[in-house]
């Protein structure tokens, strides 16, 4: 069964959360095997941001920490870090147009998160977008 690319961002969101945690409780993983726990049937798309968020988590993060007003993402809920993490990679190392990029992250976060965080994660995006990508 194929996923859809909402689909597979809602796997990405899970894998990223299992790996923030692993990371957050010093338990060793492996990428490879976190994506192929949660993944059915392999799929690029799903690697492809998985990979490209934990290669640039450092630069990603420090991104949406520049645009998180009075916030910081160290306070925010894993799912709600994955899904940050996940919209600004697309949007500035990944083809997706930035609108699909945040309105999926929207469409995420009002499935998994309360409504003053899809705001927060909505607002964030907003300014990735007008002040980080080069274009669309």
């Amino acid at each position: 069964m194929k996923l859809t690319r909402s689909e597979a961002r809602e796997k990405i969101m899970i894998i990223l959360y299992q790996i923030d945690f692993y990371i957050k409780e010093g338990i060793e993983y492996n990428v490879e095997s976190v994506i192929k726990e949660n993944l059915e049937i392999d799929n690029k798309f799903v690697r492809d941001i998985v990979y490209g968020v934990v290669d640039n988590c450092e630069s990603i993060d420090g991104t949406i920490n520049k645009y998180l007003e009075d916030w910081n993402l160290d306070r925010l809920g894993k799912t709600d870090k994955a899904i940050l993490r996940i919209g600004t990679f697309e949007m500035l190392h990944y083809n997706t147009p930035n609108i699909v990029a945040i309105n999926e992250a929207i469409e995420l976060a009002k499935k998994y998160s309360d409504d003053k965080v899809v705001k927060l994660i909505n607002a964030t995006l907003d300014k990735i977008r007008d002040n980080e990508v080069i274009s669309e």
